[in-house]
């Protein structure tokens, strides 16, 4: 009987990790979906509570820091939105220095502030090198 009820509360789990790994993308959860998934044959067998638990942990803990590491450089990522200025060439509109933003024309001629990224003073009309965005500032290097 407890081995039944067990069933249902790894299905249950599966589930969760399921919906939540599709929420976020983000390559954790799964493989406690996929060590529940085990569970579920495991609580057939009447295996100890506390058992089941130890193997699951263990199970979706190895799953995780073993290929998780190998997909995730597998999947080959695409930077979007603000994170594609990233290593993109961008004109100095206003001349950046130590103590005073800057201003940058990126190629689709949106304006934005920015810094230098080693606070060396670039001149406006200079070509520069985004190396980071920082919330609605650009870091930036001379080209």
């Amino acid at each position: 009987m407890f081995g039944n009820i067990m069933m249902w509360i790894w299905l249950a789990v599966v589930i969760v990790c399921v919906v939540v790994e599709l929420l976020t993308t983000s390559l954790t959860t799964i493989w406690f979906a996929f060590s529940g998934v085990l569970m579920i044959f495991l609580a057939k067998t009447g295996l100890a509570l506390q058992w089941q638990i130890i193997i699951f942990l263990a199970v979706a803990s190895a799953l995780m820091f073993v290929t998780r590491p190998l997909i995730m450089k597998k999947i080959k990522t695409t930077k979007t939105n603000v994170n594609a200025l990233e290593d993109q060439e961008v004109l100095v509109t206003k001349t950046v220095s130590k103590f005073q933003k800057g201003e940058v024309k990126t190629k689709n001629g949106v304006i934005w502030n920015c810094v230098s990224e080693n606070e060396e003073e670039i001149q406006k009309g200079s070509a520069a090198i985004v190396t980071k965005v920082d919330g609605n500032t650009l870091i930036i290097r001379a080209k």
